[in-house]
């Protein structure tokens, strides 16, 4: 098996992040350094930060309730609070997209490297979809051009056409299939409207519901199968 698989199996992270860390010199292989495209057999040592490592027979995903404040991130020293410190399931969870800290609702989190790869490929255009408030009235125009596509300066690129419904005077469900930087608070900042709250309540078939802000559960198994299978994946 292919290190940066191995790693992802391992719930250390993407099989991307684990590139970086082999690249940054973490990541060791019966002693030495590893190396882009190490191939591992049982029996090897692997550590990440000299701590060893091994994959786990089954995944775990887990529905998060991310509350404003909470960083996404693994390691800053300025956040006061990061997101695996939030929860504690006796394994490394990492997520797979972010939410700002500004923002609150559903995060998705996982021991499985190729389940957040899938999730966060932005070719597969999975579907999140978030609530949003704004400062003043949304005009039917507003929502016209949020919903057709809107040139972002900052990225240089065009949201993709996105499925938007009303519902209130400053409220809209907006339902996205791209994880651009802080994307929809750009789309908003583009046509003259300040986001006030935003709050994610589905990714793809997983959704926020009754879960309280700050608590956690394990996907039912029948979610979980569904995840899997809309990623391109067998559990």
């Amino acid at each position: 098996m292919r290190i940066n698989k191995y790693l992802a199996k391992c719930g250390i992270c993407s099989r991307r992040g684990a590139d970086d860390l082999i690249k940054n010199g973490c990541v060791t292989v019966d002693g030495r350094l590893a190396l882009l495209g190490d191939d591992i057999e049982d029996g090897m040592k692997v550590c990440v930060d000299g701590d060893e490592v091994f994959p786990y027979k089954e995944s775990i995903v887990v529905a998060y309730y991310k509350p404003v404040g909470v960083t996404c991130t693994e390691k800053d020293p300025h956040a006061e609070r990061i997101v695996i410190d939030e929860i504690d399931y006796g394994r490394r969870l990492a997520y797979a997209g972010r939410l700002d800290k500004d923002s609150e609702g559903l995060l998705i989190m996982t021991d499985d490297g190729d389940l957040i790869d899938s999730m966060m490929r932005g070719a597969n255009a999975h579907e999140k979809e978030y609530e949003v408030t704004v400062e003043g009235d949304i005009s039917d125009n507003d929502l016209e051009k949020l919903s057709s596509g809107i040139y972002i300066e900052e990225l240089d690129t065009t949201t993709r056409p996105c499925k938007i419904h009303k519902i209130g005077k400053n409220t809209f469900r907006i339902i996205i299939t791209q994880g651009l930087n802080r994307q929809i608070r750009r789309m908003c900042s583009a046509v003259g409207l300040k986001v006030i709250s935003l709050r994610r309540t589905r990714v793809m078939n997983v959704r926020l519901g009754n879960l309280q802000v700050g608590a956690s559960r394990i996907l039912s198994p029948e979610e979980k199968k569904r995840l899997y299978n809309e990623c391109g994946l067998h559990i």
